[in-house]
C-alpha cells in the first residue's frame, strides 16, 4: 500500500510517499519539502498572500518529484491524502485542491487529513507504538495535551489559553532582535546563556488542570529586556537562556498532571510522545525524556526531518484512515479551524 501525501497548511509546501509493508509497518519511500522561509524573513512572520502564491507555483512540480523518488506512478497509488486544515486557508485549498483533482482523475481514495492528526499519528510511523498515548502537540500554532486512543479518537486534556508555545518562542525572538524563524534562534542563543540571571515567571505552575499560559512570561522578558536597555549580546543570551528553562519548567509540570489525569480518560498510556515544529529543542525534549523515565514511560519524538510540517506525516495519516475506510468524498471542506478534539469548546484556546 503507498499513500501520497500533500501539505500546504502554513509556509512549506511538502509532498511524500508513505509505504507499508507485510508486517504493518510504515515506510517513507519519499519526502520533499520546499521551505518558504527567505520568502517571509523579512516580514518577521509568514504572509498568508505570499504563502499561498508559494504553493501555486511549486506544487505540481513537488508531487512529481516525490512520485519520482519513490520509484512510482500515480497510477501505482493506492490512495491520496492532502492537509484539509487546519491552517492559513489559502494555502490548506491548494495543497486539498491538487488532491482531489488527483483522486478525480485517478479514481483513487481521498483522504481529506487533519494536520493535528498527523502530528499526532507520526509516532506510530516511526515507531510503530500502541495506543493508547499521551500527545504533547507543541508547534507555532498549537500546544495541547492529548489521550490519543485511536485514529479519529482523541480526548484533550489540556492546552494553552493564550499563546502557543512556538508562537512565544517566535515573539521573543522577534522583540530581542533576533531572525525569522524566532524558536531555534532562541534555543542557539540560549545555549550560551545563563537561565539563572533572571527571575522569570513559570505561569500555571501547580495548577490541577493541564493548562498552559505562556503571554505573562512573554512580557515578563520583555520587561527585562526593557530595564537593562541598550541589550549586550550576552544580556540576549542569558534572556533567552532564562525564558527556556521557565518553558520547559512549565512543560513539564504540566504534562505530569496530564499523566496523572490520563489513566481517567484511557487507561495506562503506551508512551509519551511530543511533536510538532517545538518537538525539536533539545532541551525540551531532554526533560521530557528524564519525565518519561522518572514515570516509568517511553518517550517518543519524531526524528528532526519530522517534527516540522511534512508531507510523510499526512501520508502516514491517510494510510491509516485508508485502512479503516475513512475516506472522503470531493465535497471535503478545507478548514482555518479544525479542532482534533471536537467535543471540547474552543472559546479562549488557540488550540
Amino acid at each position: 500500500m503507498r499513500i501520497l501525501g500533500i501539505e500546504t497548511t502554513c509556509d512549506e509546501t511538502a509532498a511524500s510517499v508513505v509505504g507499508i509493508g507485510f508486517d504493518g509497518r510504515g515506510e517513507i519511500l519519499s519526502n520533499e519539502v520546499l521551505s518558504q522561509i527567505a520568502e517571509h524573513a523579512a516580514y518577521g512572520g509568514v504572509v498568508p498572500e505570499i504563502a499561498a502564491r508559494a504553493h501555486v507555483e511549486v506544487i505540481d512540480r513537488l508531487v512529481a518529484r516525490a512520485l519520482k523518488n519513490a520509484n512510482c506512478t500515480v497510477g501505482d497509488l493506492d490512495g491520496i491524502a492532502a492537509a484539509a486544515g487546519p491552517g492559513l486557508i489559502g494555502g490548506v485549498m491548494i495543497g486539498l485542491t491538487t488532491a482531489k483533482a488527483l483522486s478525480l482523475v485517478t479514481r483513487k481514495p481521498l483522504m481529506a487529513v487533519n494536520h493535528l492528526e498527523a502530528h499526532a499519528l507520526t509516532a506510530r510511523l516511526t515507531d510503530g507504538i500502541p495506543f493508547p498515548y499521551l500527545l504533547l502537540l507543541a508547534s507555532g500554532g498549537h500546544t495541547q495535551l492529548v489521550a490519543v486512543k485511536g485514529v479519529g479518537d482523541y480526548t484533550r486534556i489540556g492546552t494553552t489559553i493564550d499563546d502557543a508555545i512556538g508562537e512565544a518562542f517566535d515573539k521573543v525572538a522577534k522583540f530581542l532582535g533576533l531572525g525569522y524563524p524566532g524558536g531555534p534562534q532562541v534555543e542557539r542563543e540560549a545555549l550560551k546563556g545563563n537561565p539563572e540571571r533572571f527571575n522569570l515567571p513559570r505561569p500555571m505552575l501547580g495548577r490541577a488542570e493541564p493548562n498552559f499560559s505562556l503571554s505573562g512570561l512573554k512580557t515578563a522578558v520583555r520587561l527585562e529586556a526593557e530595564r537593562i536597555a541598550p541589550l549586550t549580546a550576552s544580556d540576549v543570551a542569558d534572556l533567552c537562556a532564562g525564558f527556556q528553562a521557565a518553558v520547559v519548567d512549565v512543560v513539564v509540570d504540566r504534562t505530569r498532571v496530564a499523566l496523572r489525569g490520563f489513566r481517567d480518560i484511557a487507561g495506562h498510556p503506551s508512551a509519551l510522545v511530543v511533536a510538532g515544529g517545538v518537538a525539536a529543542n533539545q532541551a525540551l525534549r531532554g526533560a521530557l525524556q528524564r519525565l518519561a523515565v522518572e514515570t516509568g514511560l517511553k518517550m517518543v519524538a519524531p526524528p528532526l526531518s519530522l517534527c516540522g510540517d511534512n508531507g510523510a506525516m499526512i501520508a502516514w495519516a491517510g494510510l491509516e484512515r485508508l485502512r479503516l475506510g475513512l475516506v472522503d468524498d470531493i465535497t471535503a471542506p478545507a478548514r482555518a479551524r479544525w479542532p482534533l478534539d471536537s467535543s471540547r469548546d474552543e472559546a479562549g484556546a488557540k488550540a
